[in-house]
């Protein structure tokens, strides 16, 4: 998900101002949730009524039980009002309460790992989250948009219309089968195996989703829409713009076929789904949805694309992304996000650099860095990105500088710390293992460390577990007679107990004397290191970091003093 509006990120990022931050060290609270069942398919039939913002639900939800002498089953329900639960195909009664935004249910006997059991809940809802319905648009009397009703999930906002096991360490397929007036259309995920027109003047569209997920990513969208399709290989690509705004499926999704054919190229795993679709509604608080197959978008950030494309592009490429990272890996638990966010932010620079060249993918790496360092200077929040504040679903995305545009920059540094080669082939690696599973930082730092062949635990222990970043202070005296330049680098950051006083860097140094050039490569494991280059003359130039390998530094030069 991109929550920052593209349109202030801009602006922020050409305004950047570079400060200071701090830092974090991982002896974690057990931030997981454990269950005793696993859901294997929820199937949800809803109806609405948009003038009462309420919500007609219908939802069965099948399981397995994990431990014998299963007899009760927990859902996570807030503010369901249950009008029936029954044991499915038997359609008998099932005892159930209601307590602490949950609904226990009582089975009609024990269960063991072997049974599948189904549970059917019928209820209504008029909830304050998760569920969200958009009055009509008119500007000058004229119609923007319909009226829309769109669901959201992430994090944990599913609850609030579907009776579930709300947490993304589950997953499990799905059917939506949702009923709406007729005139109206539903995107929803995965396939549309049916679509019947009713006797009451409403229509019923039927979606399945084969493959597990992740409940935060089921999604469904209803409104009039103009659909613009377009296919990628097999794969059908479908745009759903408002009438009157066909026109901004090239200018703001034109891009989607180079998208996937370069991320199926750098992770060397084929998009993994049947179709994708990409739907703008209004009031979205976030920038996009990845919603599985079936991306929400703001239509506030699309119509950007009139402004700047390249950076509605990043949006698209952004949550198209997360098809590889978040949908088919997911992270295990909220504090793990950062294996969501920043590799799919760490994306749109990759495509950057694929159709753009170095230049502009540098240009995006380093423009991360510094939102990340500007926002921690200006706020003083501070948490690794494994965020140890993750208990609270709530604030989860109140710092995102931190999960996305630091964690991009990250893993740039990460690819130069290991190569290029080594990094993409532990991506691979990553994704392969892990394919439509739930994923930890220990995983992808497994991956990575059999892609190189090096111990990489002290990298994701500064970078990762830890907060803030680097400060280098360096100060450069040239000795004429010696014909030798002294760099004398410290590193400092403030060291609270929380940032650590020494970050393990590499530190490229590129002087210029007359015509000639001389580089010398460093790796700082100090807090104050001296280094003494020989030249042939007084420097004329000296580039510290040029190549940005470490962007993340906030790196001061003194000037150049003469002995």
């Amino acid at each position: 998900m991109k929550f920052i509006s593209l349109k202030s990120t801009f602006i922020f990022v050409v305004l950047l101002i570079l400060s200071q931050t701090v830092f974090s060290q991982s002896t974690a609270p057990n931030l997981n949730r454990t269950s005793n069942f696993d859901v294997q398919h929820y199937i949800v039939r809803v109806s609405f009524d948009p003038v009462g913002g309420r919500v007609f639900g219908d939802t069965t939800v099948r399981f397995k039980p994990s431990v014998a002498n299963f007899s009760q089953l927990e859902l996570d329900a807030v503010g369901l009002n249950f009008e029936s639960v029954k044991l499915e195909p038997e359609n008998n009664d099932l005892q159930f309460r209601t307590a602490n935004d949950k609904v226990y249910v009582t089975l009609n006997k024990s269960y063991t790992p072997d049974n599948m059991v189904s549970v059917r809940f019928k209820y209504t809802a008029t909830p304050k989250k998760g569920v969200y319905f958009v009055k009509e648009q008119k500007v000058d009397e004229k119609v923007v948009h319909s009226a829309q009703i769109w669901t959201q999930g992430e994090a944990e906002e599913a609850r609030h219309w579907i009776p579930s096991y709300d947490f993304p360490n589950d997953k499990a397929t799905s059917e939506e089968i949702v009923t709406v007036p007729k005139g109206e259309i539903v995107i929803g995920n995965g396939e549309l195996v049916e679509r019947k027109e009713n006797a009451d003047n409403t229509a019923t569209f039927h979606f399945k989703m084969n493959v597990p997920h992740s409940l935060y990513l089921l999604s469904l969208i209803i409104g009039k829409y103009e659909k613009i399709t377009d296919k990628y290989k097999e794969i059908p690509l479908a745009y759903y713009l408002y009438p009157g705004k066909e026109e901004m499926a090239q200018k703001a999704f034109g891009g989607t076929k180079d998208m996937m054919r370069v991320y199926e190229e750098l992770t060397g795993i084929a998009y993994p789904y049947n179709k994708y679709d990409q739907t703008i509604v209004g009031s979205f608080n976030f920038g996009g949805m990845e919603n599985i197959t079936a991306t929400t978008m703001a239509d506030t950030e699309i119509f950007f694309a009139d402004i700047n494309p390249r950076i509605v592009g990043d949006l698209v490429s952004h949550e198209l992304a997360h098809s590889w990272f978040g949908n088919l890996v997911t992270c295990k638990n909220w504090a793990e996000l950062w294996l969501n966010e920043s590799f799919a932010t760490y994306m749109e620079a990759a495509f950057r650099e694929k159709m753009y060249g170095r230049e502009d993918y540098l240009w995006k790496v380093t423009a991360d860095a510094q939102a990340f360092i500007t926002y921690q200077a200006r706020s003083g929040k501070q948490h690794g990105l494994y965020n140890l504040t993750a208990g609270n679903a709530e604030t989860l995305f109140d710092t995102s500088p931190i999960t996305y545009n630091k964690g991009g920059a990250v893993l740039h540094t990460l690819r130069e710390t290991i190569g290029e080669k080594a990094f993409w082939k532990g991506v691979n690696l990553y994704l392969t293992r892990h394919k439509f599973q739930n994923v930890e930082t220990t995983d992808l730092q497994k991956a990575m460390e059999e892609a190189s062949g090096k111990s990489l635990d002290w990298f994701f222990k500064q970078w990762v577990y830890a907060t803030g970043h680097p400060k280098i202070e360096v100060k450069q005296v040239y000795n004429a007679k010696s014909k030798t330049l002294k760099l004398t680098v410290t590193q400092t950051q403030k060291t609270d107990g929380l940032t650590p006083g020494v970050f393990i860097l590499p530190l490229d140094v590129e002087v210029k004397t007359g015509g000639e050039s001389k580089s010398e490569k460093y790796e700082l494991k100090k807090r104050t290191e001296v280094f003494s280059i020989k030249l042939k003359g007084k420097p004329t130039e000296i580039n510290i970091d040029k190549a940005v390998k470490i962007p993340l530094a906030v790196i001061k030069t003194g000037e150049l003093k003469v002995d």
